[in-house]
């Protein structure tokens, strides 16, 4: 792809606001816009003519943070500090990723009576979300956009793999808002590919496309029915623990082997560590045009031939080749029904990846676009389509704001985000919060702010009638339908007993463009101020939440907890009772994490206990 040139910031195009497209990866990030001269999509660069911004953070001596190719280094010499693959974190909960932890050289929060909260990262003494994070990534992106367009960005589009549920997409809108960007849409990133390639464009098409996207570290290929502009995500099927550092891994063991060095080696030496993994990307490289990749490393020959590394990513390629057999078959079509291949992510330039794809489907792949760039080029387009500068694309009505209902502690929780298309329909399943809990209240609002109070409320309604259950047992499933003609219908049934009641609410009345738009503008103003307040009530619940548990849980099993056990126990909520009071999120989270700590062992002693009467015949 062509460098953007200096020139683009002239008085003429400042005067015009460019929305960006941003493909915010797992492994790296990057920013597009359509060329106000050319009219195509191009990726930004930075000075030094690269496209790509690594999504790495290191977090360093008085907080101080880096971001991308200034961060990579610290994955060696200051691991336990530096961020990477947060992508894969966001709106997973503790229980999500709990399998997946060693993956991980920085610390998660590892809190098994919270496995269904969203995951904390911890550096030092403060706790970072996903969310938070990824802002980083995006605001460094901004920034980058900034300095080569001469201009504010404010507004972007950005792309989200199609497997993502409602709580990932609404981590990723959150991430934007936090980086000061309004987000006008997020995109599937099989969509913004084939939007890339040309497809999808034109209103009178009809085509099936398969999108293999093969990155750094994740895997997902997907088969799309594109439909008169119309993109509809038939199956979608993946990896998200395995790419190209897999295929790197491969050559640094054939290195290691050749040189004599064992695991206990690298660890001992991360100098030397980072140096073969750079020779074995390097190695990668190499040889997608060469034979044999070949060199000296402390005064040792190494080397590895094109057919001795195919043979060794063989059966990683195989897996992906195997995941695209099971979404041809959950898409309910034939190989002779696909249309069009289209090859993504950075490790599809390896030749055996390219040719297992083409025997696969028998069909020639259209690789002709940079296969780094292509997502980000794909949400460049769609955000010149909602900039209006398209006109041969038909744009469907959209929510003007976001819709949601209130959780504990006033906190606005988005069910139908601002630009969704509509018609559209979304639901979540929500518990009580008190034993015998006979009734739920629902407040329906619209607005962009993580508080209910700084929104705007549009109904009120108790869902009455649930039967006397222990709290966190009845399982409410909440249904926002919003119709064409913008009326929502809010349907509320808890599933357990059939209980239900449903309303209709006008969601847009008496708002004007100019209310809309100020709402949106207090939403970016008071972004960061928005996040840390959710983020202390999401402490203060959670810990409020462990004091009640802790309490209810020595007052059943008394007689198997010792009285050193209980008085640590008390001290431990006490100091939590503290925390709370103080309003610090950091210290709350380390006090809910020490009482945690206190109360795990003879939490599993108990449960053993437990377990072994049951298995007699006893009662418990």
């Amino acid at each position: 792809m062509a460098k953007i040139s200096i020139n683009i910031a002239t008085g003429t195009i400042q005067k015009e606001e460019i929305i960006v497209g941003i493909d915010l990866g797992t492994t790296n990030s990057l920013v597009a816009i359509i060329h106000p001269g050319t009219k195509l999509p191009i990726a930004l660069t930075d000075v030094d003519g690269t496209t790509l911004v690594p999504s790495i953070l290191h977090f360093g001596d008085n907080k101080q943070i880096t971001v991308g190719n200034t961060a990579r280094p610290f994955l060696e010499t200051d691991p336990s500090n530096t961020i990477y693959s947060v992508k894969r974190l966001m709106g997973k909960s503790y229980k999500d990723v709990s399998t997946n932890n060693a993956f991980y050289s920085y610390k998660i929060i590892d809190d098994e009576s919270a496995n269904e909260k969203l995951v904390k990262i911890q550096i030092g003494s403060t706790f970072y979300s996903p969310t938070e994070l990824s802002s980083l990534i995006l605001k460094e992106l901004k920034h980058r956009a900034e300095h080569v367009l001469k201009m504010n960005i404010s507004k972007c589009v950005i792309t989200v793999p199609a497997y993502f549920n409602d709580t990932q997409r609404q981590a990723t809108r959150d991430a934007g808002k936090l980086a000061g960007l309004e987000v006008l849409r997020i995109i599937n990133e099989p969509t913004a590919a084939s939007l890339a390639y040309g497809i999808g464009v034109r209103s009178d098409e009809t085509k099936n496309v398969v999108v293999y996207d093969l990155g750094g570290g994740t895997f997902d290929v997907s088969i799309l029915k594109i439909t008169d502009g119309i993109f509809d995500v038939l199956s979608t099927h993946g990896d998200t623990y395995l790419g190209g550092d897999d295929f790197d891994h491969c050559i640094v063991q054939h290195f290691m082997q050749q040189l004599g060095l064992h695991a206990e080696d690298l660890k001992l030496h991360t100098a030397m560590a980072q140096s073969i993994r750079l020779l074995a990307e390097d190695a990668k490289k190499q040889l997608t045009t060469q034979d044999i990749f070949e060199t000296v490393f402390e005064d040792k020959s190494i080397s590895i031939s094109k057919i001795g590394f195919e043979k060794l990513i063989e059966p990683f390629v195989q897996k992906t080749i195997q995941a695209c057999a099971q979404a041809l078959k959950d898409s309910g079509l034939q190989k002779n029904e696909i249309d069009v291949v289209l090859m993504v992510g950075g490790s599809t330039r390896v030749p055996l990846v390219k040719q297992q794809v083409k025997n696969f489907f028998e069909k020639e792949i259209n690789d002709t676009l940079n296969p780094d760039e292509v997502v980000a080029l794909g949400a460049a387009i769609q955000a010149d389509i909602l900039a209006g500068n398209t006109s041969d694309v038909l744009l469907l009505d959209v929510t003007p704001l976001s819709l949601g209902i209130e959780t504990m502690g006033g906190l606005m929780d988005v069910l139908i985000p601002r630009n969704t298309k509509i018609p559209s329909k979304a639901g979540r399943q929500y518990t009580t919060q008190k034993d015998g809990q006979s009734g739920i209240q629902i407040a329906v609002y619209q607005g962009e702010r993580d508080l209910v109070k700084d929104n705007r409320k549009l109904a009120a309604f108790t869902l009455s009638g649930i039967p006397a259950m222990p709290a966190g047992l009845p399982k409410v499933d909440i249904q926002f339908i919003l119709n064409a003609d913008g009326i929502l219908q809010v349907k509320a049934t808890e599933l357990r007993s059939g209980v239900a009641q449903t309303i209709d609410i006008q969601p847009q009345y008496g708002l004007t463009d100019e209310e809309v738009e100020t709402r949106l503008l207090a939403s970016l103003t008071h972004a960061k101020e928005d996040i840390q307040i959710r983020a202390l009530v999401e402490a203060k619940t959670e810990a409020e939440q462990m004091i009640q548990l802790t309490q209810n849980f020595l007052n059943k099993h008394q007689q198997h907890i010792s009285t050193e056990e209980q008085s640590a126990t008390q001290e431990g909520i006490v100091a939590l009772e503290l925390a709370i009071t103080e309003k610090d999120k950091n210290k709350i989270m380390l006090a809910t994490e020490q009482l945690n700590h206190i109360t795990s062992p003879f939490a599993e002693r108990v449960m053993d206990i437990a377990v072994a009467s049951a298995l007699n015949g006893k009662a418990v």
